[in-house]
């Protein structure tokens, strides 16, 4: 098996799809007059998974050499790949219904959003359980990572839809209070999952210990502390964080415009690289 950053943005871009069908959603029912940030949120959810799903297909050694392998794939229900083809074949006509009828600026159904909220956040979870049935690899056969690949979706589908929200309608976007706690809320709770999950990992075996120690403080620690923890964590806390908490009001100049757009821009950032560095860094450790 050979997995690398093609993979990593495959499981970036299906996460991010269902957080921002979850986060339009979501939207439609507690802020029906935010309009632009709403399709936003339909439209990246198809965009983002076909791109994804196209980025699949090239991967994993074989793709278009070995075109059998996908009709395997589909009549394999003891895979998890399989179940995760399922589930995407749910999510991926609804997020295109419901795109469509956005742009026909007609209403969504309640019943269709929560069968693409049910079918979103099983795609998130597939992602993780992806690579946790590989029990080669610690850093990937753990319980926490569905949970955190799950998390991160969310937080990265929220700020791809806020990120349109933010440069396309902002006065409306500042009045968004639940949205904004919801982006301080996910980070911190991220933040938790992935100590948590590296604690774990870390006690588990000599080999987890080896994936851990190259993400703190080998190869990949520039890029897990710089890209994930400060620019893709820490960073969007502190920015989402301050006007929500301490000052309590809108920001409007155009300096906090770009400090949002900057920490916007970071949880995306900070989700590609999340899990780029769990593919890659677990890989070495298989042959310790």
């Amino acid at each position: 098996m050979v997995w690398g950053p093609m993979i990593a943005w495959y499981l970036f871009l299906a996460g991010a799809s269902a957080g921002a069908f979850i986060t339009a959603a979501f939207v439609a029912r507690k802020y029906p007059d935010s309009v632009k940030m709403r399709v936003a949120g339909r439209l990246i959810a198809p965009v983002f998974m076909a791109i994804g799903l196209l980025l699949l297909m090239l991967d994993a050694e074989a793709g278009m050499h070995d075109p059998l392998r996908f009709v395997y794939l589909v009549l394999n229900p003891g895979s998890v790949m399989t179940l995760g083809v399922y589930f995407i074949c749910i999510y991926m006509p609804v997020c295109l219904i419901a795109a469509i009828l956005e742009i026909r600026k007609t209403p969504v159904p309640g019943w269709l959003d929560w069968i693409g909220i049910i079918s979103a956040f099983c795609v998130a979870a597939y992602t993780g359980f992806l690579l946790g049935v590989v029990h080669a690899y610690p850093l990937w056969n753990n319980a926490i990572l569905p949970i955190l690949f799950v998390i991160s979706a969310l937080s990265a589908g929220l700020a791809a839809t806020s990120l349109i929200g933010l440069i396309t309608d902002r006065e409306r976007f500042e009045q968004m209070w639940l949205v904004k706690k919801s982006h301080v809320i996910l980070s911190a709770i991220e933040a938790i999952v992935l100590f948590t999950m590296l604690v774990i990992v870390n006690s588990g075996s000599p080999e987890g210990a080896a994936s851990v120690h190259s993400l703190i403080a080998g190869q990949y620690a520039p890029l897990f502390w710089g890209g994930l923890v400060i620019l893709g964590l820490i960073a969007p806390f502190m920015i989402e964080g301050y006007p929500v908490f301490i000052t309590k009001k809108p920001e409007t100049s155009t300096t906090s415009l770009v400090v949002s757009i900057i920490g916007e821009s970071g949880v995306l950032i900070g989700g590609f690289v999340l899990r780029l560095l769990i593919v890659l860094a677990a890989l070495p450790v298989a042959f310790l």
